[in-house]
C-alpha cells in the first residue's frame, strides 16, 4: 500500500521522504491513521519533505528488519523512482532493525523516537533543555552505534545526517566508553541545574503566590494562550513566548508572574508538549520541567478543539500528568481554536470547561475569571491582627493573598484576608 504526498517546497536543498507505518492486528485502524497523520507533522517540523507513504498490515514484526524483504523491495522501488535519501518510520526500531534497513535501503532511516529526538535538539534553547536533550540523544543512541554510523556513511560522511543534529556527527564516532562517560557527566550537570530548579520552587512555595500550570498535547495553543494572557494581565512587560503553528515549536519551560483586576497574583508556566507514544527516554530526561505541573496549584489544560483526535489527545495528556502524579490537582479545560467550530458560541463555560480563541482573545477575561476562582477555592478566610512593629506582614499579605479590609486599631492593624494555605501557616500566631 502507498501514496504520493502533495507537499509543495520552494528548496532544492530540502530532504525527501518516504514514511513507512507497519500497523499490528492489535492496532485500531483509526489510531493507526492518527499515527501516520502526526508522523507527517513530525516531519515537515523538521523540514523533510514527505514525498510518498508506504503502509503494511503486519501480524508480527520481522526480527531482522521489522517490515520483512518484500516491503523492502518497494520502498527501495519509491526510494528510487522519487530521488528519496531518507526512510523514516513510525514504528520503534530496534538496533539491528534500524542498521539491517538501513544497509538494505541504502538511505537514512530514522524510526519515530529519532525523528522526535532530531526535532527536540532543534528546538532546545536553554540550558536545561539542551542537557536533557543531549542526555536523551546519547542513551538512544548508545544501542545503535553501528545503524547510525551506516546511516552517517549513506550521506558520505558529511554532518547533514539528519540522526547527528544536536549532538554533532563526533558523537557518532564515539565508542560506547565514552558515550557512557559523557552521559555521566551530563547526570552530574543535571542533577546540578534540578537543585537549582528545587531552589525556585521553594522560594515560590514560601512567597505564597500560586503556580497555574499550561498542559496540553502538542500545537494545541499554549503559547498563544501564554502571550494572550501575558498581554491582558501580565506584570512584566517584553515577556511574550515564541509561537509558530508546529508541532513541538517550544521545548523550554517559562514562568510569567500574572495579576489579574480584582488583585489576584499568581505564576502561569507553560510545558513541553504531549504527544502519543512520547519516547520514555524523553519523558524520563524532562522530567524535572514537567514536575512544574506537578507543584501546580491549578492545571490549565489546553486542547485544540477543531481536531477531530482532541478526545484523544486529552486522554494521552491525562495519562502523562498521571504518571507524573499530578492526576488529582484541580484543573480547568479549555477548548482553543473554537472559533473553528460552527456549533459553538465563543466563550461558552460548562463547568470546568471553557471554549475559547486564543488567537483572536475571545473568552480570555472568562478564563481568568475561572482561574481566578479556582485559585480562591483553597484559600481559607481569616482575620488577623498584626503588631505595628510587625507592620511589613501587610504588603506580604498584599502580594500572596487575597485581601479585603485593613484597619488600623489601636493595638494593631487587623486585616481580613483569604491566604493560600502556606501562608495562613506561616502567620498563624497573628489569627484571631
Amino acid at each position: 500500500m502507498g501514496n504520493k504526498e502533495v507537499f509543495e517546497t520552494g528548496s532544492d536543498k530540502i530532504k525527501r521522504a518516504v514514511l513507512v507505518g507497519a500497523r499490528c492486528a492489535r492496532e485500531n485502524q483509526d489510531d493507526f491513521d492518527t499515527g501516520m497523520e502526526e508522523l507527517r507533522g513530525l516531519t515537515k517540523a523538521c523540514d523533510i519533505e514527505p514525498v510518498f507513504t508506504v503502509t503494511q498490515n503486519l501480524s508480527s514484526e520481522d526480527a531482522a528488519t521489522y517490515i520483512g524483504s518484500g516491503k523492502i523491495d518497494e520502498i527501495r522501488g519509491v526510494i528510487e523512482m522519487y530521488d528519496i535519501d531518507t526512510a523514516i518510520f513510525n514504528n520503534t526500531l530496534s538496533p539491528s532493525q534500524l542498521g539491517n534497513l538501513s544497509k538494505a535501503l541504502n538511505v537514512e532511516v530514522i524510526d519515530r523516537t529519532g525523528l522526535i529526538l532530531i526535532i527536540f535538539a532543534e528546538r532546545a534553547r536553554t540550558r536545561e533543555a539542551r542537557l536533557q536533550v543531549d542526555y536523551a540523544q546519547l542513551k538512544y543512541m548508545l544501542p545503535r552505534l553501528v545503524g547510525l554510523r551506516a546511516n552517517l556513511s549513506r550521506q558520505g560522511g558529511t554532518g547533514g545526517s539528519l540522526s547527528n543534529k544536536g549532538s554533532g556527527e563526533k558523537q557518532i564516532e564515539l565508542d560506547r566508553r565514552k558515550i557512557e562517560k559523557e552521559m555521566a557527566v551530563l547526570r552530574r550537570e543535571l542533577a546540578e541545574v534540578e537543585k537549582t530548579r528545587q531552589l525556585q520552587r521553594n522560594r515560590r512555595s514560601t512567597a505564597g503566590i500560586p503556580l497555574v500550570a499550561l498542559v496540553g498535547y502538542t500545537n494545541a495553543g499554549k503559547s498563544t494562550l501564554m502571550n494572550k494572557l501575558i498581554d491582558t494581565c501580565g506584570v512584566d512587560a517584553g515577556q511574550k513566548v515564541f509561537v509558530q503553528d508546529m508541532l513541538f515549536a517550544t521545548l523550554d519551560t517559562t514562568v510569567r508572574k500574572l495579576e489579574t483586576t480584582g488583585g489576584r497574583t499568581f505564576l502561569l508556566s507553560d510545558t513541553v508538549g504531549f504527544i502519543n507514544d512520547l519516547p520514555t527516554d524523553l519523558v524520563n530526561a524532562f522530567h524535572s520541567t514537567l514536575e512544574e505541573a506537578l507543584y501546580a496549584d491549578l492545571i490549565v489544560e489546553v486542547v485544540d478543539s477543531s481536531d477531530q483526535n482532541h478526545a484523544m489527545h486529552s486522554l494521552v495528556t491525562a495519562r502523562t500528568l498521571s504518571q507524573l502524579g499530578a492526576g488529582g490537582i484541580p484543573r480547568i479545560t479549555v477548548m482553543n481554536k473554537a472559533e473553528k467550530l460552527d456549533y459553538i458560541k465563543v466563550p461558552e463555560v460548562r463547568d470546568d470547561k471553557i471554549y475559547i480563541s486564543a488567537k483572536s482573545g475571545d473568552g480570555i477575561s472568562e478564563l481568568i475569571g475561572m482561574i481566578e476562582k479556582k485559585l480562591n477555592e483553597r484559600l481559607i478566610p481569616c482575620s488577623l491582627k498584626v503588631p505595628y512593629d510587625r507592620s511589613g506582614i501587610e504588603s506580604q499579605l498584599r502580594s500572596t493573598s487575597q485581601v479585603l479590609s485593613v484597619s488600623y486599631e489601636e493595638d494593631g492593624i487587623v486585616i481580613k484576608a483569604y491566604l493560600p494555605p502556606e501562608v495562613h501557616a506561616r502567620y498563624l500566631e497573628y489569627i484571631e
